[in-house]
């Protein structure tokens, strides 16, 4: 059978008259009690009390909820054990909906509801009937209280509280991992029938996840699920009403699922060779150049420290870990020296700072690469055989006498030339000049000690390929005292004596 003959059925159903709604007569209650009470009691004061007896008795009527026909649907009818059908009792209605949704014919005690009801805004109304005589307007039957209570349908499919979840889960978590816990609701009745018993099912999304039919909790159902393979899920959720069943209602909701990262890969460096290159003038604390190891993680689990583990230049060279890079920057330790040593071998280590070690079967967490630095040549200034230099020379000496030498080389490799002068300067008198080929200082005027005692001059070293790249030392000349200077008084002294002074007196 069809889903569309079923609906077909179900609609004709719905139309129908059913026999648990169509009549509730109202009779005399029957006479339970002893006979011995006579059908009276005594009071307090002593005199007879009449009890009445009940004409009719009160239960529930059932109305089906949406109903589509063209006439007003049949609720039930009153009836009291004192109606002869003369038309002489007049039932009245009031209540819920008494006159408006509801309406009774006061001769016969029929009522119809005159709309569709929906049971999803009111379960069941609670109303009061009486039947009085219609000539003397006298209850015949007390006031009584009966509920309709409305049929569920299932017009109602199961709806999800978000059109879209967003969730997380681990990545290479186990097979029935939980996820997320998606609930629907369904309007309908839970009490009545299956119109509100909600089956889950998983329409996109497999074989990745599945979900529970009966809690809607979304678990994992492959192993080994990699973050780094794919990382963004999307599953669509069914729930459908009537225990899933055929012609259940049903509803969706999609639930976007993210593989968060754990760290399950080693760092790795792309290389295992490095080549770097560095000029020999690069003052300390210089950096030469970076490494780095490729890590599938992200964040924190993709965090790695770089050490020199091994090598000939651990002495000469560090290496430091920038975080927000992750990489290893090598810097220079001490001076370089082109002509000393131009090739260092280090071997740099990468390791994860954070491990998990759930995942210390898959190796190390660790790598190694071998750094190369090659150190180059540049075309380095002049250098003196010593930082400074001092000469002693008397003060008699002849014009044009070497007064010492100051010695400087080409540092490089080509060892070029060198020109040494003095810097004029320091000797603004011009007293002292210099070979410019061997750096032979000799005076070029008199010395007097008396004048000056030291002199402190300047020598300039140049290549003479290279003017521009110069060095200088300082060089002090102390001049030497000789015996080249009578006696003089301080003073002129004028005196007397008187022409008749003695020999001898002073």
């Amino acid at each position: 059978m069809t889903t569309r003959q079923v609906l077909l059925l179900l609609l004709l159903w719905m139309w129908l008259p059913h026999p648990c709604h169509t009549e509730m007569l109202f009779r005399r209650t029957p006479d339970l009690r002893p006979k011995s009470f006579g059908g009276r009691a005594s009071g307090n004061d002593g005199k007879a009390v009449h009890r009445q007896k009940r004409g009719w008795m009160w239960n529930q009527f059932f109305l089906l909820e949406e109903y589509t026909g063209s006439d007003y649907q049949y609720v039930g009818k009153l009836h009291s054990d004192q109606d002869k059908g003369d038309g002489s009792l007049k039932y009245i209605l009031s209540g819920d909906g008494a006159g408006t949704l509801f309406i009774i014919d006061e001769k016969t005690g029929d009522i119809h509801a005159t709309r569709r009801i929906d049971r999803e805004e009111k379960a069941f109304y609670t109303l009061r009937a009486q039947a009085i005589n219609r000539r003397t307007l006298r209850p015949v039957e007390p006031e009584s209280e009966f509920v309709i209570k409305i049929h569920d349908i299932n017009d109602n499919e199961p709806t999800f509280p978000e059109e879209v979840y967003t969730a997380s889960v681990p990545e290479m978590s186990v097979v029935g991992t939980s996820v997320v816990q998606v609930t629907a609701t369904d309007a309908d009745d839970p009490s009545y029938g299956n119109s509100a018993r909600i089956i889950y099912s998983i329409l996109q999304g497999q074989p990745y996840f599945s979900v529970e039919p009966e809690t809607g909790i979304i678990r994992t159902a492959l192993p080994n699920m990699n973050r780094e393979n794919r990382e963004q899920y999307q599953v669509v959720i069914q729930a459908k009403d009537m225990g899933g069943q055929m012609g259940g209602l049903s509803g969706t909701t999609t639930v976007n699922i993210t593989l968060t990262d754990v760290n399950d890969n080693p760092p790795r460096f792309p290389q295992s060779t490095i080549h770097l290159r560095i000029p020999e003038s690069s003052p300390v604390g210089t950096a030469i150049g970076s490494v780095k190891a490729t890590d599938a993680d992200t964040g924190k689990n993709a965090e790695v420290v770089y050490r020199i583990i091994d090598g000939d230049g651990t002495d000469m060279f560090d290496i430091v870990t920038q975080k927000d890079t992750q990489e290893g920057i090598i810097t220079v330790r001490k001076p370089l020296d082109y002509e000393t040593r131009r090739l260092y071998t280090l071997k740099v280590e990468a390791e994860n700072t954070h491990v998990d070690p759930r995942f210390y079967y898959l190796g190390p967490f660790k790598d190694t690469t071998i750094v190369k630095i090659s150190v180059e040549d540049v075309d380095e200034p002049p250098v003196f055989s010593r930082s400074s230099y001092l000469f002693e020379v008397h003060e008699d000496i002849e014009l044009g006498t070497i007064i010492g030498t100051v010695m400087a080389r080409d540092p490089d490799s080509a060892s070029s030339p060198i020109r040494l002068f003095l810097d004029r300067h320091t000797d603004l008198d011009r007293i002292f000049n210099i070979y410019s080929g061997n750096g032979s200082i000799y005076t070029s005027k008199p010395l007097d000690r008396e004048i000056s005692q030291w002199h402190n001059l300047s020598v300039i070293a140049a290549e003479i390929n290279n003017p521009k790249d110069t060095t200088r030392v300082p060089v002090y000349v102390r001049i030497l005292d000789v015996n080249d200077n009578a006696p003089q008084f301080a003073v002129f002294y004028d005196t007397f004596v008187c022409e008749n002074a003695r020999a001898g007196q002073v």
